[in-house]
């Protein structure tokens, strides 16, 4: 198993430490590498929205759409960024996050946005300040949304869904000890260990000359109108609480009409996860950033703005699980999400990449595959265009894991390997050069395969758990003799008067990477516990560390044959 590891402090070092982070919160900011050359005249955002699957009660695939907003007519606004939190955690991310944070903002300030500091029950930290004076002089708009001063719970678009974390709470997620000696130290500084805030972090900078200061619903609605500011994009702490709820929140401005967007690695939640769904804390972020692109508004991240990759905290360690899914017989885009929201959300992170609607040789957000850790095919017949290809090569090249089922075998090749339309390629050797098998074709459909374990399974981690004499094969049988050479047969499938095929095995991949497949895969294979804990051990498997590092040799030779 793969926890998440906490710091851990030494009882003696409090003072030290509350001095530390009480510095890293109101140190002078650094200053920081932006693209001082990307046109300031746009910017160019990839919005990541949430639709449901058809027939596919709480399933959502990722959809993202290209606008260009221009800046002029764009807000930032900045919620809850604190110089100090009752939850010790909390107070240790936003340090984490500040200093990236303040790289958003002066870009964004660079390309012409309105920057809006909205540390709530801090106003009084900004009296006389140019920028509150700036927000207090503005024109009270005459056509304020009704409620637009109080807190939003709930928007319409949520009432159709569940929502995803137990916040019941409060949320801390602090090691009890340490949460206490926090508190006491809090109060030993003049603070309320409950609402220990009294500013905005000064971590992020303040521009006197155009900035906005404000936690007023009313008053910030009436600095967008006042700008005409039609795009807005909200950053900051919590995303569960105040980043949704606030007078100025997700919520308000987008029942409101604004065309709002969270920045989605700029965030954190307020989740323990002690709490149902019992995931990482992390993964409880990622369920509330699926609940708003699903209900509430899209999302984008900060690289968009400022370039390199997404922001992740330093103790978010979770390998990344990515499943690639466009297949149309056996339905795992309906079977493998909630296997993965029950079996990995407390040790991974995990994206889902399926084939796109408008397009039979395009995978939608495949991008998201070159962060990954592990690639989970579950595809079928399914050419790609051939840059999209390239990505998932490049994945295998880098000696990265490689997990397949059912279909996966036969994933980017059609029968016969007929012409394929300009732009689009396949790849009829993925299952022998990557997943060690030879599919040919399968027995007949209806009888289900008795398993058993094969010799050189017996005691393989793969199999720990597993009640193998109560695993049944429902789908049919594939034909997959021979196996290469590096594989080790792990699972045998048997049917009446048929010779037995193996149905599990792993493989060294071209780049000596770790290779799982299972031909099992069937709907009705993921009913059974047995087969989806074979699958979690397969995760947890491939993704421990080679016993033997890739060669650049391996490398070079598999590059070589790929025609890159």
């Amino acid at each position: 198993m793969r926890t998440i590891t906490l710091i851990k402090i030494r009882m003696v070092r409090w003072s030290t430490l509350a001095i530390t982070l009480v510095s890293l919160f109101s140190a002078i900011p650094v200053k920081s590498e932006l693209l001082g050359s990307e046109d300031a005249s746009t910017m160019a955002l990839t919005l990541r929205s949430r639709v449901t699957l058809p027939g596919a009660e709480g399933i959502s695939r990722t959809i993202e759409r290209q606008e260009n907003w221009a800046p002029e007519k764009t807000a930032v606004i900045v919620c809850d960024m604190w110089d100090l939190h009752h939850c010790l955690n909390a107070t240790r991310r936003g340090a984490e996050l500040a200093p990236r944070m303040d790289q958003v903002l002066q870009e964004a300030r660079r390309r012409g946005a309105t920057i809006i500091h909205a540390p709530s029950s801090c106003m009084a930290a900004y009296e006389g300040h140019p920028s509150r004076n700036r927000a207090l002089e503005t024109p009270r708009s005459s056509a304020l949304p009704p409620d637009i001063g109080q807190w939003c719970n709930q928007i319409p678009a949520e009432e159709g869904g569940q929502y995803p974390i137990d916040q019941s709470d409060g949320g801390e997620d602090d090691d009890p000890a340490e949460h206490a000696a926090w508190a006491e130290k809090l109060s030993s500084m003049g603070r309320d260990p409950r609402a220990p805030w009294k500013a905005q972090t000064n971590r992020l900078q303040i521009d006197p000359e155009r900035d906005y200061i404000s936690d007023s619903g009313e008053e910030i609605w009436s600095i967008l109108e006042d700008r005409a500011i039609d795009n807005v994009i909200l950053l900051g702490v919590h995303t569960n609480m105040c980043v949704l709820g606030r007078p100025f929140g997700l919520r308000q401005m987008a029942k409101n009409g604004k065309n709002v967007v969270l920045m989605r690695d700029m965030t954190d939640t307020m989740y323990n996860p002690a709490r149902s769904p019992f995931v990482s804390h992390y993964t409880g972020t990622d369920r509330i950033v699926e609940h708003i692109e699903k209900f509430v508004c899209s999302t984008i991240t900060s690289d968009q703005l400022i370039g390199g990759k997404p922001f992740r905290f330093q103790d978010d360690r979770r390998p990344h699980v990515v499943f690639l899914i466009a297949e149309d017989e056996y339905e795992t885009e309906q079977t493998l999400p909630p296997f993965a929201e029950e079996s990995l959300g407390r040790d991974y992170r995990v994206s889902f990449v399926f084939g796109s609607d408008e397009d039979h040789h395009a995978l939608e957000g495949l991008d998201v595959l070159k962060d990954a850790d592990l690639m989970f095919v579950s595809m079928r017949r399914r050419p790609i265009r051939a840059e999209q290809l390239a990505i998932i090569r490049d994945h295998v090249a880098r000696g990265k894991p490689v997990i397949g089922i059912r279909t996966a075998s036969h994933a980017f090749s059609l029968r016969g390997n007929p012409t394929l339309p300009e732009g689009v390629a396949s790849w009829p050797e993925f299952d022998a050069e990557v997943l060690g098998g030879s599919y040919t074709n399968h027995h007949a459909n209806g009888i289900e395969s008795a398993i058993s374990v094969a010799d050189t399974g017996q005691s393989h981690p793969i199999l720990e758990g597993v009640e193998t004499s109560a695993l049944i094969g429902k789908g049919s049988l594939y034909k997959v003799r021979p196996l290469a050479k590096a594989t080790t047969p792990l699972l045998i499938g048997t049917i009446p008067d048929q010779e037995p095929e193996p149905v599990a095995w792993t493989h060294v991949g071209p780049t000596g990477s770790r290779v799982f497949y299972t031909s099992l895969g069937h709907r009705d294979d993921f009913k059974q516990p047995e087969f989806r804990q074979l699958l979690r051990n397969a995760i947890d498997w491939t993704l421990q560390p080679l016993s033997f590092p890739q060669t650049e040799t391996q490398t070079a030779r598999f590059v070589e044959r790929s025609g890159e």
